[in-house]
């Protein structure tokens, strides 16, 4: 088993980046959703409510971050990776009704650039490392290590493992296949049993690093949305409540949690994966 890709989201909800080596952190991996787009008003917005959102990539570039709309990209948008926050407005954002969480705006600029190409107001915030975002401790088993980590603006927990396996499974039943991006992982590994079995993965390695497999990710319309295209379908999430679904949810792929022991170090695209410890799963 091992480790096939890696990918960084540094925007909420916007286009993700393949790289061949990741830092890991507490919050997942360092520049993983630490910028997230929110109305006026301080809501989190995501591609559920603007499918165009998929159409907007981003890159790194030394300290900075590049963005652009794929069909107009000399438009681009470029903001510092690590913003000063001292010298930013602190304001309130919400991530789902209940989660209150700090951040700071980014610049005028860039609120101005993504409302204009969002067509909708919203603003570019940033979380500093100040901020601690605490996973809320009743979705996480009991058998996960009692010191509840902290998240970035992810939805519920730092990152996420898929298997090209469980992919595989999937686009068999598929009428058409589909790429792994539908599910916005920040782990691809390969070379697992069989499919899904990233459910029971309780306590594992990937390279240097150790993490904890809390449950299965619940999976939402944001799957159904071409990343290609922006285009909104029904799949996969009408084939995966043939053969994932559990009360009532549609799971596919794990969340996780780094072991604190872990901050600091840097996992790579084919790093050995190895499980220590398994759960039951919940299919």
């Amino acid at each position: 088993m091992q480790i096939q890709s890696l990918h960084l989201y540094p925007i909420k909800s916007l286009g993700g980046i393949a790289v061949a080596e990741a830092v890991v952190d507490e919050k997942g991996f360092r520049h993983d959703r630490r910028f997230m787009l929110v109305t006026p008003a301080g809501n989190f917005i995501t591609q559920r409510a603007n499918p165009n959102m998929a159409l907007i990539d981003v890159a790194i570039a030394g300290e900075t971050l590049r963005v652009w709309h794929r069909y107009a990209p000399d438009d681009a948008l470029t903001v510092p990776l690590i913003p000063e926050p001292d010298t930013l407005i602190p304001i309130p954002v919400s991530i789902w009704d209940s989660d209150n969480v700090g951040a700071v705006a980014v610049s005028d600029e860039a609120d101005a650039w993504f409302s204009r190409v969002l067509v909708q107001p919203c603003r570019l915030v940033f979380m500093p490392d100040r901020t601690r975002r605490a996973i809320t401790s009743s979705y996480v088993r009991s058998d996960t290590p009692e010191a509840y980590p902290i998240v970035s603006f992810a939805d519920g927990f730092p990152y996420l493992v898929a298997s090209q396996e469980s992919l595989d499974e999937l686009n068999r039943r598929l009428p058409e296949p589909i790429e792994m991006a539908r599910f916005r992982p920040n782990i691809v590994v390969s070379g697992i049993s069989g499919p899904h079995d990233e459910d029971a993965w309780a306590e594992y390695t990937l390279g240097p690093a150790t993490f904890y497999g809390p449950k299965p990710c619940v999976r939402c319309v944001l799957t159904t949305i071409d990343p290609q295209t922006g285009l909104k379908g029904l799949e996969p999430l009408k084939t995966l409540a043939t053969y994932r679904r559990v009360n009532n949810n549609i799971i596919f792929a794990a969340n996780a949690i780094a072991d604190h022991s872990s901050t600091g170090q840097v996992v790579r695209v084919g790093d050995a994966v190895g499980v220590i410890r398994r759960q039951k799963t919940w299919l």
